[in-house]
């Protein structure tokens, strides 16, 4: 995907360029900052997610939604969806430690519910993705589309749970066969999961033993099945609000 220098430069900006906070996104319901991000010669825009403005949630250990963010990033990379923006986890940050993450720039009033057919027939792999990634909160908006017409996928606080709690808008193949790129993909992922792995280290940063596991045990599930997940009626399924 289109990103607007390499991605060795962007995350090495990401960690050590100077931040200087520009704004506040004011829809989330945790603190996010828009910030330039400035090394050398190079300058970017990156979102900002401080651990401090997270806002408590029963079911997920407090402070860990800035890790997440940086683990989504690594297990995109890593199962070579390449879906989720350049994402760092940073200690050195204005507001104290929290991911940062390259912004891409969209029209946020173009999101899932505004896409063609065509478009959405796009979102297999990040439907996929998410079900690996046991993505809690895939609303329309957190799927944008950049001026290239690529597809990024962002807001990946809530994800990792060992418990299955997939909610998504992404319903549009629920029941239908996994391409055969998706089990290339998986079964590469969970190659680098395994202990010892060097992928499987660096997520231990963020994310726990067990809650590792549960990926590999995720993706199992889904080799088995051999198709995507259907909504479950016993639990909620969709993300509120939808956008």
């Amino acid at each position: 995907m289109t990103l607007p220098l390499e991605k060795d430069v962007i995350l090495n900006c990401l960690r050590s360029g100077e931040m200087t906070l520009e704004g506040q996104f004011m829809w989330g319901s945790n603190y996010t900052f828009l910030c330039e991000i400035q090394l050398e010669k190079h300058k970017l825009k990156a979102v900002y997610k401080p651990v401090r403005g997270e806002r408590p949630l029963w079911d997920f250990p407090s402070e860990t939604l800035a890790g997440r963010e940086a683990a989504a990033y690594l297990v995109s990379e890593a199962g070579g969806w390449d879906f989720v923006p350049p994402t760092v986890f940073r200690s050195d940050a204005p507001e104290g430690p929290g991911s940062l993450q390259l912004f891409i720039r969209h029209d946020p009033e173009y999101h899932y519910f505004k896409f063609s057919e065509e478009q959405r027939q796009r979102l297999r792999p990040a439907a996929l993705f998410d079900c690996v990634i046991n993505n809690t909160d895939r609303k329309g908006g957190h799927i944008l589309m950049d001026d290239d017409q690529n597809i990024w996928l962002i807001d990946h606080g809530i994800c990792f749970h060992s418990q299955p709690k997939l909610r998504t808008v992404i319903w549009d193949f629920a029941g239908q066969p996994i391409p055969e790129e998706g089990y290339e993909k998986m079964a590469a992922l969970r190659k680098k999961l395994l202990p010892g792995e060097a992928v499987h280290q660096e997520l231990l940063k963020y994310l726990n033993t067990v809650e590792i596991l549960a990926i590999i045990g995720r993706i199992d599930g889904l080799t088995r099945a051999q198709q995507y997940p259907r909504p479950v009626d016993k639990r909620y399924s969709y993300p509120w609000p939808p956008v």
